[in-house]
């Protein structure tokens, strides 16, 4: 027999708005903490600020980031080119431009990735416990058991060169410190007594998990996704470096820094300039990781 609570007003109201409304609690302090902590500000511009010139990269690079010059090869930095050419004459300022687009592409679609799932294998081990967290621990510990690059190289390696299989082999690499995050999330709200009350009314499963642990296990996934950002434009670099990530004549950071190397004594903007994107945009995902983790910490309720 059902119970004669199920579908009431405390299930359909007061339990989800608390979670929303603990959600809006904490929006509304990061716009706070924001404007009060410049180190998380300063991140947050410097993202603004690339997404910006990703955007409108045609209207902000100076040439076409393809076209070659060979009259002009190796040219230092002038009004012309702010950032020099690289040895086929190509503006560097324009490839780093358009380079911001590839980057994004694959920090944006990694994320996309990887956190779903990380956060639906976290929660349903968490909630279930027995076989199924057995069955996805073990998992999630072959893959942990492996360096991120070396595991990465071997995914590029078994599906080939390319950004679309870099970002597959990066997201096969970095769900599972998220589904562990969101197990041990899980764990401390599975007994919680709101969860128990709404198990007494007869929700499902599913209805628990999407309803009321997903929701308060989004703010600490959202702050591990923030910090994995920057080791992920890492990863993405060093995959382009070894010539397995974009490939030719696409103006990718990494892969503009490994044709760079053999002229960087001579020619020190080639390698200079990626390589200052490169932890630039590194520094600003962790300085914003971090403001987020400050304002969306449970414990600094």
């Amino acid at each position: 027999m059902s119970s004669p609570l199920i579908g009431s007003p405390l299930e359909h109201s007061q339990l989800p708005q608390s979670a929303l409304g603990l959600l809006g609690v904490r929006t509304r302090r990061l716009l706070r903490y924001l404007v009060r902590n410049p180190l998380t500000l300063t991140g947050a511009v410097i993202v603004l600020v690339l997404l910006v010139v990703a955007t409108f990269a045609p209207w902000i690079a100076l040439q076409d980031p393809t076209v070659q010059d060979l009259a002009n090869a190796l040219a230092a930095p002038s009004a012309a080119h702010p950032f020099g050419t690289d040895e086929y004459g190509r503006d560097v300022f324009s490839r780093l431009v358009y380079g911001a687009r590839i980057t994004l592409y694959i920090v944006l679609l990694v994320t996309v990735i990887v956190g779903p799932i990380g956060l639906l294998a976290g929660t349903l081990s968490g909630y279930f416990g027995g076989w199924v967290d057995g069955v996805f621990m073990r998992i999630t510990d072959i893959f942990i058991s492996f360096p991120g690059l070396v595991l990465a190289l071997a995914f590029i390696a078994a599906l080939g060169p390319g950004i679309e299989h870099a970002v597959i082999a990066i997201a096969l690499t970095a769900w599972p410190p998220i589904a562990r995050l969101a197990r041990a999330e899980t764990l401390a709200l599975r007994k919680a007594d709101f969860v128990v009350a709404v198990q007494l009314q007869g929700a499902s499963a599913t209805r628990i998990i999407l309803r009321h642990i997903v929701p308060l296990c989004l703010p600490s996934v959202i702050v591990r996704l923030t910090m994995n950002m920057a080791s992920i434009i890492l990863t993405a670099a060093a995959l382009g470096f070894l010539g397995l990530g974009a490939q030719a004549p696409q103006p990718e950071w990494g892969a503009m820094i490994s044709n760079g190397r053999r002229y960087m004594l001579e020619s020190w903007w080639l390698v200079a300039a990626p390589g200052g994107a490169i932890m630039l945009v590194s520094l600003a995902f962790n300085l914003i990781g971090d403001g987020l983790r400050d304002v969306l910490d449970p414990r600094s309720e």
